[in-house]
């Protein structure tokens, strides 16, 4: 493979590197290569990852008020950009592209400063801070969302919404069509929160489901996420309860878990968000609370402004107020086919190759690109 080389530069969480991973997929399919600049936490998430090469560079997050924790986290980062300007220099990348998260800073500081244009993708409902510190240095701002609130006034025009980018498997999935709920049939429920959430799935939605009358909580067939801690309890609690249920730390098929479902109950981050779309599922959300920039918020009302998910914020969040909303669609699965069509209808499978091709233009010299 001959084309421009473009180096993606994604933190080590899902949140970063699944998007990354999708366009990383798209721009070797359009004939570019690919190289990868992460953090030291990406570990097994990077294994499938499209890239030529991965190289590892320094980088903290600021986060605290004390003097001594900013200044360490300040001279990371500064070895971070050290180590990305001898790695651009090495590599020679047309393009690099951040995804957002502190990461992203150092690779595309460096970029900035030795002139190889940059561009960076916002997935989120907010614009993120290190996005917004990096906005100001870029070519090209990509959103997820077609409204993101928090990007500078000044750099505005450089803003192109192209979506989130998707995973293979998730476009896969995406394409089992809505399984319609029959009046008095099985609702299949997914139940997940990540590594942040998942600690108050456990804490409610068993609860919940214990308040259900017998004859609805039979009806319930339940795949749950579950810290390894809570996994026990969350069995018990189902077990001679519902249909049926399978409750396990992590599910390596989660999209296909996805598309079988009739509704989800889970966090609200930008690629959950994103892949609720595109495979077309209602919800319940429940955004993390206590988000400096409360973009799962954000995220989630999006999806709640046209229907197609009920908001919760965690404070309301009790086994009584999630009884009830499962209960009525139980005795109400018309909401869940509407719920789920206007989901689709806000999904957008074709991000990834979106993206691809405003990192390619970006790639392409200008004497070129005037042909």
């Amino acid at each position: 493979m001959t084309g421009p080389l473009i180096l993606l530069s994604a933190g080590g969480t899902g949140g970063h590197l699944f998007p990354a991973e999708a366009l990383g997929g798209a721009l070797r399919r359009a004939g570019a290569r690919v190289a990868l600049a992460t953090d030291q936490r990406v570990g097994a998430l990077a294994a499938d990852f499209p890239a030529d090469e991965a190289v590892t560079i320094a980088s903290a997050t600021p986060s605290g008020r004390a003097p001594v924790q900013m200044a360490k986290a300040g001279l990371t980062l500064g070895l971070g950009v050290l180590q990305a300007l001898a790695v651009i220099r090495k590599l020679r990348p047309a393009v690099v592209v951040g995804f957002g998260g502190y990461p992203t800073v150092p690779p595309v500081l460096a970029a900035a400063i030795l002139g190889v244009p940059t561009l960076i993708h916002e997935q989120n409902g907010v614009m993120g801070r290190a996005n917004r510190l990096l906005a100001r240095y870029v070519a090209a701002i990509a959103t997820g969302f077609r409204e993101v609130k928090g990007i500078p006034a000044s750099v505005k025009a450089s803003v192109t919404h192209t979506g989130n980018p998707i995973r293979p498997a998730v476009l896969a999935a995406a394409e089992a069509p809505y399984p319609p709920l029959d009046p008095g049939g099985r609702l299949g429920l997914l139940v997940f929160g990540g590594s942040q959430g998942a600690r108050v799935m456990s804490d409610i939605v068993p609860p919940a489901i214990e308040r259900l009358p017998a004859d609805l909580a039979a009806r319930l067939s339940i795949v749950q996420q579950a810290r390894p801690e809570d996994v026990a309890r969350v069995r018990a609690a189902y077990e001679g309860r519902v249909a049926s249920f399978a409750v396990e730390p992590f599910f390596k098929d989660l999209p296909r878990r996805m598309a079988e479902a009739h509704l989800v109950v889970s966090r609200s981050g930008a690629s959950t968000v994103a892949e609720l779309a595109v495979i077309g599922r209602p919800a319940i959300l429940v955004p993390l609370p206590g988000a400096l920039d409360q973009d799962q918020a954000a995220n989630a009302a999006m999806l709640a402004s046209i229907g197609a998910a009920t908001v919760i914020p965690q404070a309301d969040f009790t086994p009584e107020r999630l009884a009830e909303e499962i209960a009525s669609r139980l005795k109400e699965p018309q909401r869940l086919t509407e719920a789920a069509k206007a989901a689709k209808s806000a999904g957008i499978p074709d991000a990834a190759e979106r993206l691809s091709t405003l990192v390619l233009h970006l790639a392409t010299p200008p004497s070129q690109a005037e042909r």
